[in-house]
């Protein structure tokens, strides 16, 4: 086992800005299009599930490299959750997705990364430990053919990878996204991409702290309802940091930081109280919920989101949030 390295290095090219800002233009248009579909709404993760509220616990003792901005010390927050199908498109549950499990810790003030002061943290995690592409220019370039159809996607890998290769890419690809989903509540979740833990990186995971019964469902909004009705489930929360470049590496996202070199350490309880979804305060919180923006870079100074993933991710959330006008807290 290594030990947590201050070492980290991004490499941020020259035309990072530019290819960027054309991200931002394609997705413009595909927001747009979609909301004409669908009605006003996010480019991806776009079907919200369910809203719900809970408390993070932040514990005391945690190890010095750990303790930073959010979790320099022991102290519970009220947080906000917002869970999701991944995809463009509002489909149906039972098809296979990318599903998001979005917090947004409340009650904070305190310089953000983008230069401004927040009021909040956010953490965008979904079920997938590592984000599987190596940069942000062919998560783009999949997105583009995805949305122009299957034809396009395969030309998309064909072209990419040969055609006995791009076969082989877009089998896998089909793959990973039709894993068997069993729940929200038993379900890992993950940033699946860096951020600063002040001088040191991490990525950040939330693990069941039980074992529930694993369902079958094509109502995951429902199944999510129905278990926070009958009561509590909680989550430990915890951090994963980079040790060195070979095995933790910071701009390549398709790397997966193997548990094994880099061990996650639990720096908190995430708790999801019993509640009512259908209630008049539960209506209000999905209402509110739904028009709030979550961005990795709402994020505290201490926690600026790290690597060409992230960065793109700075200008396309706020393209994103600009389309549908979306309101920051």
């Amino acid at each position: 086992m290594k030990q947590p390295s201050t070492e980290w290095r991004e490499i941020i090219a020259p035309d990072e800005e530019t290819r960027y800002k054309g991200y931002v233009e394609f997705f413009k248009q595909l927001q747009e299009k979609k909301s004409k579909q669908y009605g006003n709404g996010r480019t991806l993760h776009r079907k919200q599930l369910l809203a719900l509220s809970a408390e993070l616990e932040i514990l005391g003792n945690l190890p010095d490299y750990a303790k930073h901005g959010l979790f320099a010390k022991a102290a519970k927050y009220n947080t906000w959750i917002r869970l999701s199908n991944g995809g463009m498109d509002k489909r149906p549950d039972k098809e296979p997705d990318i599903r998001g499990f979005t917090i947004k810790v409340l009650g904070l003030s305190g310089p953000g990364a983008l230069g401004n002061n927040v009021t909040s943290q956010d953490f965008l995690l979904i079920n997938r430990e590592v984000f599987g592409l190596k940069s942000s220019e062919p998560f783009v370039q999949i997105v583009m053919a995805i949305s122009r159809g299957p034809l396009a996607l395969l030309g998309y890998f064909i072209r990419t990878h040969g055609f006995f290769g791009g076969l082989k890419a877009i089998g896998e690809a089909k793959a990973s996204v039709a894993r068997k989903f069993t729940g929200f509540a038993s379900e890992k979740f993950y940033s699946a991409a860096p951020l600063s833990c002040g001088p040191y990186a991490m990525r950040v995971r939330i693990v069941p702290s039980s074992k529930p019964n694993v369902e079958t469902t094509d109502d995951w909004a429902k199944e999510m309802s129905d278990r926070v009705k009958q009561g509590p489930i909680t989550f430990d929360m915890q951090l994963q940091f980079f040790v060195d470049e070979s095995t933790t590496p910071i701009e390549d996202a398709s790397v997966n930081w193997e548990e094994a070199n880099a061990p996650y350490v639990t720096v908190g309880k995430l708790t999801i109280p019993q509640q009512d979804t259908h209630s008049e305060a539960g209506k209000k919180l999905d209402t509110e919920v739904e028009s709030v923006a979550f961005d990795p870079w709402n994020a505290l100074v201490q926690h600026k989101p790290l690597g060409d993933v992230m960065r793109a991710r700075k200008f396309v959330y706020l393209g994103s949030q600009q389309g549908r006008k979306a309101i920051s807290i």
